[in-house]
């Protein structure tokens, strides 16, 4: 990148909630609670799906790659942000916005089809359980989670150094708390409709697809369900979807909720805060929900805990 824009030479300024003093110092402390909660659920259920053999399944085998997508998530971005919420210093440096923008679209984009893989996963589950583990074999595990990285890695390769080189004329303040892709393109002094166009087809690829075949799996997951006659028989297998339907509504409506919202000053307000709750929030509320929603994730913990004692 040209030393023009200054962007190279001296990083750039993360305005973040610098205009809010008061609310720096809240963020902070909220923030740092949350991350710390986030980074410990993660790894246990990361160390319980691999420590426990009862969980050697193709959905914990999923459920923990989910949780280091969220571990991966956040780390991309909340540690830089605590460092420019407790100090005056709200600049980071060219190098560590494009690690960040690279890791904030690689990971954010795995992790949509990671979802719609673990759809397909109860699918299988409620629709075809006799046939489950004949077709989630090991091996198609494996390739459907290939597909989400290598999908989440293109995505972030061809989009990375398309925004990191648009001519910036010297603005160097991101009006964000982190190296968000729209916001670096928003900083363009050039005409950036191709990058946006592009960045537009990949989104319909990569968030909006993986929806639709999410939706369609709970379509059919639904059908199915209706037709059980016991009661009991149909909340077991609505119990088996939960965590996961949950999940992805929390994940997926903060993202649409945030890009349906105007251009406006105060929707950038709300969009740093969403953006926040599916950078943070969500990835500390993942292993609660499926903590707390499943009893053999229960029963590993306390098996595990049990063993260390």
């Amino acid at each position: 990148m040209e030393k023009s824009n200054g962007s190279s030479e001296y990083g750039f300024i993360l305005v973040g909630f610098s205009d809010r003093p008061k609310l720096e110092l809240v963020l902070f402390i909220v923030n740092f609670i949350l991350y710390t909660v986030a980074v410990l659920g993660n790894s246990t259920i990361i160390l319980v799906c691999i420590l426990d053999s009862r969980l050697h399944t193709p959905m914990y085998f999923f459920l923990a790659n989910l949780s280091f997508l969220d571990l991966c998530f956040s780390t991309s971005c909340i540690p830089q942000m605590l460092v420019n919420l407790w100090g005056p210093d709200k600049t980071i440096s060219y190098a560590g916005c494009v690690v960040q923008l690279f890791s904030f679209l690689s990971v954010g984009s795995i992790e949509c089809i990671l979802l719609a893989v673990m759809a397909y996963d109860r699918y299988a589950a409620v629709c075809k359980p006799l046939h489950y583990l004949v077709i989630m074999h090991p091996q198609l595990c494996l390739r459907l989670v290939a597909v989400a990285w290598g999908s989440g890695l293109v995505n972030a390769i061809v989009m990375s150094p398309l925004t990191m080189t648009l001519p910036r004329c010297g603005r160097l303040r991101i009006n964000h708390f982190l190296c968000e892709m729209p916001a670096l393109i928003k900083m363009a002094c050039v005409d950036a409709r191709a990058v946006e166009m592009l960045a537009f087809t990949f989104a319909i690829l990569i968030v909006l697809l993986p929806l639709v075949l999410i939706l369609l799996s709970y379509g059919y997951i639904t059908a199915a369900v209706l037709k059980i006659k016991s009661a009991a028989g149909r909340w077991k297998a609505f119990n088996t979807c939960s965590s996961h339907l949950t999940v992805v509504s929390l994940f997926y409506g903060s993202i649409i909720y945030m890009y349906m919202q105007p251009g406006n000053s105060s929707s950038q307000d709300q969009g740093k805060f969403l953006t926040l709750f599916y950078n943070l929030v969500t990835p500390m509320l993942n292993p609660l929900i499926y903590t707390l929603r499943n009893k053999e994730v229960k029963g590993a913990l306390k098996k595990v805990l049990g063993r260390q004692q």
